[in-house]
């Protein structure tokens, strides 16, 4: 999460709180980029995430509050976990703070809302040997 001096030290440790419950919730890997793109912010997001040291499991918020973008990335077993209506629900959370300058609490409120709707899935059934 580059920090430079957009961020108090409280407010990183909120976003990193918020990254530990986000991965906890999920078993996904979480990240929080914040500045400006170097093209276009879709393809910038996606080319953050596949730096990651595990994209396919791990879930990208990019924010350019100067040029007013969010995107929220996932990785191809992530997707299957958080769904583009959730990452949607996250994202119009997260707009409402920026509009109103918080950006940290978005970003907070957000990532946490990812890592609850970001469930793993659940084990239906497991096989166990019968005992004689």
């Amino acid at each position: 999460m580059p920090a430079g001096d957009a961020f108090t030290p409280e407010q990183l440790h909120d976003l990193e709180r918020a990254v530990r419950h986000a991965e906890t919730s999920s078993g996904l890997h979480f990240s929080v980029y914040v500045g400006g793109a170097d093209s276009e912010s879709r393809p910038f997001a996606l080319e953050l995430l596949n730096e990651l040291d595990d994209p396919d499991n791990s879930v990208l918020v990019y924010v350019d509050p100067a040029g007013r973008r969010l995107e929220i990335v996932t990785g191809a077993n992530a997707k299957r976990q958080l769904s583009d209506s959730s990452a949607g629900l996250a994202a119009l959370a997260m707009q409402t703070s920026f509009a109103a300058g918080d950006l940290t609490g978005g970003l907070v409120t957000g990532v946490q809302q990812l890592g609850d709707h970001a469930h793993q899935a659940p084990l239906l059934h497991v096989n166990e040997p019968h005992k004689q």
